[in-house]
C-alpha cells in the first residue's frame, strides 16, 4: 500500500471490527484506558485553546479530524464533547461499525475511509484539532504521517497523539505480557519494532512545524482502571500545537 497506511495493519483492525464495541472483547483494554485519556486529551485541548474543560460541551464549535478513527471510540468522545468530527480510516469494515454504532446513538459523525494524504490530495484541512490515538505505532512512514497530520491542521491548530514508547519495559509489558502471557490483547496486535521514544516522536512533530505542548504517560490504577503520570516509559500522550 502507498502512503503511511499498512495493509496488514488494516486488515488486522478489520478482523476484530464486529468486537470493537464490547467493553470484554479484544478492544478491552482500550476501553479501560478510554476515560483517563480522553480525559486528559479533551482538557488539554481546552487548555491550549483557552476554554473551559468544565462547560457542558467543551469542545463545541471545533473542527476535529480523528485519524485511523477504528470503529469510533475517540470519535463519539469527542461528538459528545460537542465537536463536528470526521473519523478517517483506512478500514472499511471498522468503518462499518463506526457508522451503525454513531448512528444507533444519535452522533452525527462524518466518517471517510481513506489516509491523511488522500485527503490532503482532495483539498480537505484547516481542522482546528487532528488527533491519533494509538496511532503512531501501526504507521510505515511515522515522519510522514506527522508531516500529514500537521498540514491537516489549521495554523495554530493542534494535533494530539497517543502511543507506546520502545524500550524493554515496553518489550516486556505492553508486548509480551499484554499478548501472550495475560492475553489482554489478541496475539501480534503491535509490533514492538514500531514503538516510538518520546524523543523520537518529538523530532518527528518539529519537523513538521508542531511544537510539542504537554506530555504525559499512562498507567494502570489499582482497580484496573487507568490514571495519567509523569512516567512516559510505556504508555504516553502527546499534545502540539502547529505554528
Amino acid at each position: 500500500m502507498n502512503g503511511t497506511a499498512s495493509a496488514n495493519e488494516i486488515a488486522k483492525f478489520d478482523r476484530i471490527a464486529a468486537d470493537w464495541w464490547d467493553p470484554a472483547g479484544p478492544m478491552a483494554p482500550l476501553h479501560r484506558m478510554h476515560p483517563c485519556r480522553m480525559e486528559w486529551v479533551i482538557t488539554g485541548i481546552c487548555t491550549a485553546l483557552g476554554r473551559d474543560p468544565a462547560a457542558p460541551l467543551p469542545l463545541a464549535g471545533l473542527r476535529v479530524l480523528d485519524v485511523g478513527c477504528g470503529a469510533g471510540l475517540v470519535a463519539e468522545s469527542l461528538a459528545q464533547a460537542g465537536a463536528e468530527v470526521t473519523g478517517l480510516d483506512a478500514a472499511a469494515e471498522a468503518l462499518a461499525v463506526a457508522r451503525r454504532h454513531a448512528e444507533a446513538g444519535g452522533l452525527a459523525i462524518t466518517y471517510r475511509d481513506g489516509t491523511p494524504e488522500a485527503l490532503l490530495a482532495e483539498g480537505i484541512a484547516a481542522f482546528d484539532v487532528v488527533t491519533a490515538l494509538e496511532v503512531v505505532e501501526h504507521v510505515v512512514d511515522r515522519p510522514g504521517f506527522c508531516a500529514d497530520l500537521a498540514r491537516l491542521a489549521r495554523p495554530g491548530g493542534l494535533v494530539v497523539l497517543s502511543t507506546l514508547n520502545r524500550n524493554l519495559r515496553s518489550l516486556l509489558t505492553a508486548k509480551l505480557a499484554a499478548e501472550y502471557l495475560l492475553r489482554w490483547v489478541p496475539a501480534g496486535t503491535h509490533d514492538w519494532r514500531g514503538f516510538v521514544r518520546p524523543a523520537e516522536l518529538g523530532a518527528d512533530c518539529r519537523a513538521a512545524g508542531l511544537h510539542v505542548r504537554r506530555i504525559a504517560g499512562m498507567a494502570l490504577a489499582p482497580g484496573g482502571g487507568w490514571r495519567i503520570t509523569r512516567d512516559v516509559g510505556v504508555n504516553y500522550l502527546m499534545l502540539t500545537q502547529k505554528a
